[in-house]
């Protein structure tokens, strides 16, 4: 999986670029950039542009370069011009970054191929942030978790029970899927607006292989957790996700009109790189690697000249990008966060 996920961009980079001016540069922005170990595709973008999900529209693709959409630390990012039109390209260079283990200036060089691994290439986005929103958090529909296979106990009736433990659950089981993930209820969405049901949060706990079944009981191995296994915990069949890996920052198709309604781990105040939920998904056109900006709705004053009250407009505040998307909801990651964010503020097309 992390091997697609580091090769975020493809065909899509090559796309033109209309601006007639430099207004997407960011005042001050370096001619050229060395990429460093632990760099994100974001991070270096937000050092050339203003806005750091236009990255694609502004990449030129140098057809000399193996891979030219991946890139990798030691390679030197430029600003060039093409008809006068600002561009990034990417050279790949044997200059290293200090600690990365390369050359230096006064070593000696022979002619050499440089071999790169997909797995260095540097990612779009801090990965580490929404990996296990990736590969195992869910929202399903109602009544899903309450027919599902539940676990009953461990070995000689443990209650709880962790990784490499053996282990019983009760229901009917798919016997298409040998591995299945466990999942705890969490909380239940309605739209804050309509009231409509949205979903329900099923929490990972962890992850089961079957052993064998007989009748309504499977044994079970147990592969990982995340908390502990608790008797009662539901089973559903493990995805295969990795389709939905790739990253390609994009503006919604369709008009946008969302809100915050829910952020990972139950906390009210939302920052930079927190995962947030929101109440659009795949039914409003949104699909993985859309960009929303984050609006803090408009202050109520009061009018001392003319009386009465009156709303400010709202202020754009933060950005973040969908990762994983469902009918109703969709999970984002917060990008940028010009001030705290929070539950209810409200998501647009940026």
């Amino acid at each position: 999986m992390k091997k697609i996920l580091l090769a975020v961009f493809a065909a899509s980079l090559i796309s033109l670029f209309s601006w007639a001016d430099d207004s997407v540069l960011k005042t001050g922005h370096p001619d050229e950039y060395t990429v460093k170990k632990g760099d994100t595709l974001w991070d270096i973008s937000a050092t050339f542009l203003n806005s750091p999900w236009l990255w694609p529209e502004i990449w030129h693709v140098n057809p000399q370069i193996e891979n030219p959409h991946l890139i990798f630390p030691g390679d030197l990012i430029k600003l060039i011009y093409l008809d006068g039109r600002p561009r990034l390209t990417v050279e790949r260079t044997l200059k290293m970054v200090p600690g990365a283990g390369g050359i230096n200036g006064a070593t000696k060089l022979s002619p050499s191929v440089r071999v790169q691994k997909m797995e260095d290439a540097i990612s779009t986005i801090p990965l580490d942030r929404i990996d296990a929103f990736l590969s195992r958090s869910r929202i399903v529909e109602a009544g899903v978790l309450e027919k599902a296979p539940y676990m009953l106990a461990g070995q000689q009736q443990h209650v709880i029970v962790g990784a490499g433990d053996l282990a019983y659950a009760r229901g009917t089981f798919d016997s298409s899927f040998s591995n299945y993930g466990i999942y705890r209820k969490g909380q239940v969405f309605k739209d804050p607006v309509t009231k409509e049901f949205l979903g329900v949060y099923a929490q990972s706990i962890g992850t089961v292989a079957i052993d064998n079944i007989e009748g309504e009981v499977a044994k079970l191995d147990v592969i990982r957790t995340y908390e502990e296994v608790r008797p009662g915990d539901q089973l559903l069949p493990s995805e295969d996700r990795s389709v939905d890996s790739l990253f390609y920052p994009s503006a919604p198709d369709d008009d946008i009109n969302a809100q915050i309604i829910a952020v990972e781990g139950g906390v009210t105040q939302v920052g930079k790189f927190n995962v947030v939920i929101i109440n659009r998904g795949e039914r409003e056109g949104l699909q993985i690697g859309n960009v929303l900006a984050i609006y803090k709705t408009g202050e109520v004053v009061r009018d001392r000249v003319k009386g009465g009250k009156i709303a400010l407009p709202d202020e754009r505040a933060g950005l973040l990008m969908v990762f994983r998307t469902f009918e109703k909801i969709s999970f984002g990651l917060v990008l940028e966060a010009d001030r705290a964010l929070a539950v209810n503020d409200k998501v647009r097309n940026p």
